[in-house]
């Protein structure tokens, strides 16, 4: 007989986390989260079981896909930002003399 069904142990122990910065990191492919040992003093921390993350994340992007086709006449990327910032600081404030 062929086992179906839930799994705990697979479902409830996320893989490991890779640090992307001091305060990020990524267990699964473009799911950045903060990292856990940060917030452990004031934020108490929930157990997602993996699928539910992976769920949460899909809908965020369905969510924004959403919002720009029906809201956003201009999509701006996070570098454009901050390509505008680091052009800002070396000519003076944007609007300026």
């Amino acid at each position: 007989m062929t086992e179906l069904g839930y799994r705990h142990g697979e479902q409830h122990t996320p893989p490991p986390a890779r640090r992307v910065t001091d305060v990020a990191v990524e267990r699964f492919e473009h799911v950045f989260e903060v990292d856990p040992r940060l917030m452990t003093v004031h934020v108490a921390q929930q157990l997602f079981p993996n699928w539910d993350t992976l769920r949460i994340a899909a809908g965020r992007a369905d969510h924004l896909d959403w919002m720009h086709r029906h809201w956003a006449h201009t999509v701006v990327s996070g570098q454009e930002l901050l390509d505008d910032i680091t052009g800002a600081d070396a000519d003076g404030p944007p609007g300026g003399p």
